[in-house]
């Protein structure tokens, strides 16, 4: 992304910070962009059911829209945010 500053809006770790969504929904007004869930969750709450579906979704975009070089690499941005999100 663009105007997207490793450390300050895209985390080091995968995915964006705090002030990188709250950026994203300055420039993209409407947007329900969140966080990633990262912590504990019981099975079955909203949050479990988010992260199911974000991991789902990323590994087929892994499986399909990256290079095997890639998909191999731990420091890819793909990489990075599944492990964040725990999937």
């Amino acid at each position: 992304m663009k105007g997207y500053k490793l450390g300050v809006h895209k985390s080091r770790s995968g995915g964006l910070t705090a002030k990188g969504v709250a950026k994203y929904r300055r420039e993209n007004p409407g947007s329900k962009l969140k966080t990633a869930v990262t912590g504990k969750v019981k099975r079955g709450s909203k949050a479990a059911k988010r992260r199911k579906s974000f991991c789902l979704r990323m590994l087929g975009m892994k499986k399909k829209l990256t290079s095997a070089k890639t998909a191999r690499d731990p420091n890819s941005r793909i990489n990075k945010a599944l492990r964040k999100w725990k999937c």
